[in-house]
C-alpha cells in the first residue's frame, strides 16, 4: 500500500478488511504540524502502524537500494493512493500485476495532484474515481474499472471523502478478479489539474458570483477561501449566489453580501484567524465591515 492522506486511508483499511496480506506501507514522511512544530505522521502511517503493518517513508524511490528493497517484498500487486511521489519504472514494474492507482477523477479530464478541487472550480456536473494501471506518464495508464458521482453543492472535503470511500471499494473490486476488469485506454482530451496555490484561495470578486462559489466549496476546508480587510484574512467557508449589482468586492448589507462581477455572494459561515467558525452576523457584531465598503 503506497499513500499518504486521509484520502488513502479507506482504501488501506478495505483493503485489510477484504482478507490481503499487506506486507508494508508507504508514505511520506512525518512532517512538523500544530503550534509546537513536533513531527506528525501521516494518516496512512498512523493507520497502518495500529493494523501492524510496517512503515517505510523514503524521500525518493530513485536509488537502487530503495528499488531493490521494493522489489523484495515480492508483492503481487502495489496499491496507490495519493502518495506524493513518482513511480520510477522500476518500481511499477516490480509487483507482479503491476501499481494500481485510486485517482480522484474520471480521466483523462483532471490528471494530476488537485483533480477535485479544479472539477468544482471549473463546474464539473460530475467526477468520479478510476481504478488506473499505472504507467510512467502523469495519470495517462488504462482504466480497469470507474465510478460517477454528481458534484451538486458538495465542497471538497465532502467530494473527497466521498471518494475514498468509493475508491476503496471498487479497488477491493478490482484486486478480487483481476481479470474481470481488463485495462481500459482512456479516451478524449485531457486536463491536467496542478497542486493548488495557496494565493489561488483569495476570493475574486470580479468573476460571476458561480464562480466566486465554487472557489470557496473548492477550497473548503484547505487552503480557505478568503478575503482581507484592515490586513486581517477572513476565510469563507460556505456561501451562495444572490441578486445584486455594485462594483465587484463591494458590501451591499449588512449581512455581508458582496457584490461580484456578476450578482452577488451571500456569506453563510466565516471565519477570523484565530476564532471558531460563525454566522457573518455574529462576525460583523465584533469586527465592523459596512456597507460601501470595497473589499475588491
Amino acid at each position: 500500500m503506497m499513500g499518504t492522506p486521509d484520502f488513502a486511508v479507506p482504501v488501506l483499511d478495505a483493503i485489510v478488511a477484504a482478507g490481503h496480506q499487506v506486507v508494508a506501507a508507504y508514505s511520506q514522511p512525518p512532517r512538523r504540524a500544530g503550534r509546537g512544530k513536533a513531527l506528525r505522521p501521516s494518516p496512512v502511517q498512523q493507520r497502518a502502524e495500529a493494523l501492524g503493518i510496517p512503515v517505510l517513508h523514503p524521500i525518493s524511490l530513485k536509488g537502487a537500494e530503495e528499488q531493490a528493497r521494493f522489489a523484495d517484498w515480492n508483492a503481487d500487486v502495489a496499491v496507490v493512493a495519493a502518495y506524493g511521489l513518482i513511480l520510477p519504472r522500476a518500481i511499477l514494474d516490480a509487483p507482479r500485476l503491476g501499481c494500481l492507482n485510486v485517482h480522484g477523477s474520471l480521466l483523462p479530464r483532471w490528471r494530476g495532484a488537485a483533480p477535485v478541487q479544479r472539477a468544482i472550480l471549473a463546474g464539473d456536473s460530475e467526477t468520479g474515481i478510476g481504478i488506473m494501471q499505472m504507467e510512467a506518464g502523469l495519470d495517462t495508464g488504462p482504466v480497469r474499472l470507474e465510478g460517477r458521482t454528481p458534484i451538486a453543492g458538495k465542497t471538497a472535503g465532502e467530494l473527497t471523502e466521498e471518494l475514498a470511500q468509493m475508491g476503496a471499494r471498487l479497488m477491493v473490486a478490482v484486486l478480487a478478479d483481476p481479470d474481470a476488469y481488463p485495462p481500459v485506454a482512456q479516451s478524449g482530451d485531457a486536463t491536467y489539474a496542478p497542486k493548488i496555490e495557496k494565493a489561488e484561495a483569495r476570493l475574486d470578486f470580479t468573476a460571476d458570483a458561480h464562480a466566486v462559489e465554487r472557489q470557496v466549496r473548492a477550497f473548503n476546508p484547505v487552503p480557505g477561501a478568503f478575503f482581507e480587510y484592515r490586513g486581517e484574512r477572513i476565510r469563507i467557508h460556505a456561501a451562495e449566489p444572490v441578486e445584486g449589482s455594485a462594483p465587484p468586492g463591494t458590501v451591499l448589507d449588512d449581512h455581508l453580501t458582496i457584490a461580484c462581477g456578476s450578482g452577488a455572494i451571500r456569506p453563510i459561515s466565516v471565519q477570523r484567524a484565530g476564532r471558531g467558525v460563525m454566522t457573518p452576523e455574529e462576525l460583523l457584531r465584533g469586527f465592523a465591515i459596512p456597507a460601501g465598503t470595497d473589499l475588491a
